[in-house]
């Protein structure tokens, strides 16, 4: 069902009272292009009630603009909608404040900061829902702001789809990048690929009859073969590499086999190979060594009819759930939900999740994943930055500071001028003193006052070394003799 139909067979569940609160609230707001802002705020939630995602996700994706764009509070929407929901529509508040910077360096911190400050893996999804449809939007954008959108979801959202799974998301972004960001390029494939994409698909079309025939005489039926053709902005990059020759790209168009389990897959890879031969250094088995973001498959090419080259990828229906929506494919579906039900390998299924292999690998810690329904909500917290914070300069720098840093600490992280002379911190528009403690997605702002020292004073609230170093050196200065 769609997330209208939802919310109509059950106007009193969670989904039905946020999407006519949103339609109630958003009714005079419009967006760029002309359209209703609440169609954006629907179609946000369409995507996460695609992905399977929990009923206060989707309704957080109905609610994720409200605080921003009306005067709805924050405490409104927790005494409407539950505490759940209303840190879901705050996490998507702070990601706001969160600015682009195009360096190698920010991009990195700038994607931990995003994690941080989620503090839930399903704000990441929401955010990533409302990007996608910004996206599928994006010619109602003034050409001012355009290109930068672009820039921001093809180098931040994108790679950050990608490594928590999405890779169908993660393609789909950059598809959406490429022509504004590579117009001329994108022109060129127009011209150049169209007809060789309809040459394969129409290839393929003709062999798909003759390999299941093949693989059924072998008593091997799949649970359905497909096509997909590949993505102008993929099969660009790859064709700088092969002198832009498009006889050299195999995979212009694959072939999907998705068999019932992994034990049939090998089955008819074995099967596939006898019939027509594969490519030498072709073949790739993702099933038994996955890739880093979780991907699983058989991948192979063949010399099929009239020796023309297949690329063929071989895996479970799982896996092709899990290879087109990642992390959102190991969540608990909505069946579950609604009868208080944790699959038994629910436990198992987070310890795969891509994102947490990769997270423990940047700060190395554990996770404790809870079994119970209970505790369900715990283990969609993201913890694995527990002993850092990320805080944000009024230019949207992001910087990372120890967990209990100072605003001084701030300060001198900056530059050392800037903490001997600071006299108080700008946090959030609120005037603080410089013993307060920062957190995630603070923006702050140091206020300096000429020919100021350092206070002893600051020593008992400095967390960082580099603070304290700094702050000893100016003491001991003091009170040397001329």
């Amino acid at each position: 069902m769609t997330v209208e139909e939802i919310a109509t067979k059950n106007p009193k569940g969670l989904i039905g009272q946020a999407f006519e609160f949103a339609l109630k609230t958003l009714k005079e707001q419009k967006r760029e292009n002309g359209e209703p802002y609440f169609e954006h705020c629907r179609l946000t939630a369409e995507f996460l009630n695609e992905w399977h995602l929990d009923e206060a996700t989707v309704a957080a994706g109905l609610l994720h603009d409200i605080c921003a764009r009306t005067n709805t509070t924050l405490k409104e929407i927790e005494s409407r909608f539950g505490k759940e929901v209303a840190f879901l529509v705050e996490g998507m508040t702070k990601l706001s404040l969160v600015k682009y910077k195009n360096t190698a360096t920010k991009i990195e911190n700038l994607q931990k900061m995003i994690l941080a400050l989620s503090g839930d893996i399903r704000i990441i999804l929401i955010k990533l829902a409302n990007r996608l449809h910004n996206l599928k939007t994006i010619e109602g954008v003034p050409e001012s702001r355009k290109e930068k959108l672009a820039q921001e979801s093809n180098d931040i959202y994108a790679p950050l789809a990608n490594l928590i799974g999405m890779q169908n998301l993660a393609s789909e972004m950059h598809e959406l990048c490429f022509p504004i960001l590579y117009p001329k390029e994108y022109e060129w494939l127009i011209k150049n690929v169209k007809d060789e994409y309809s040459d394969r698909n129409e290839y393929l079309v003709h062999f798909k009859p003759l390999l299941e025939k093949n693989l059924g005489e072998h008593n091997l039926k799949p649970v359905f073969i497909d096509f997909r053709a590949k993505r102008y902005s993929s099969l660009y990059f790859k064709l700088l590499k092969y002198d832009m020759d498009l006889s050299k790209i195999y995979d212009l168009v694959t072939t999907w086999v998705v068999m019932k389990d992994v034990k049939e897959c090998y089955e008819a890879l074995g099967i596939i190979h006898q019939i027509w031969p594969p490519l030498p250094g072709r073949i790739k088995d993702y099933i038994a060594s996955p890739k880093l973001n979780g991907y699983r498959s058989l991948h192979t090419t063949i010399i099929g009819p009239e020796n023309k080259y297949i690329e063929i990828q071989i895996h479970t229906p799982r896996m092709h759930e899990e290879n087109k929506n990642g992390l959102a494919a190991h969540w608990l579906y909505k069946q579950n939900l609604e009868k208080k039900e944790v699959p038994k390998s629910l436990r198992s299924r987070f310890k795969e999740v891509p994102l947490i292999r990769h997270l423990r690998r940047w700060q190395n810690k554990t996770v404790n994943l809870a079994s119970s329904y209970q505790e369900f909500a715990e283990m969609t917290k993201i913890d694995f930055f527990e002993d850092k914070i990320f805080v944000i300069t009024p230019k949207g720098d992001v910087i990372d500071l120890p967990k209990d840093s100072t605003a001084i600490d701030f300060a001198y992280k900056i530059h050392s001028d800037i903490g001997q002379s600071a006299v108080r911190a700008e946090i959030n528009n609120s005037l603080k003193p410089l013993k307060t403690k920062l957190t995630s997605g603070d923006v702050i702002k140091i206020i300096t006052q000429k020919n100021k020292k350092a206070d002893p004073e600051w020593l008992k609230f400095a967390k960082t070394i580099h603070a304290r170093n700094h702050i000893r050196e100016t003491l001991k200065s003091k009170i040397l003799p001329f």
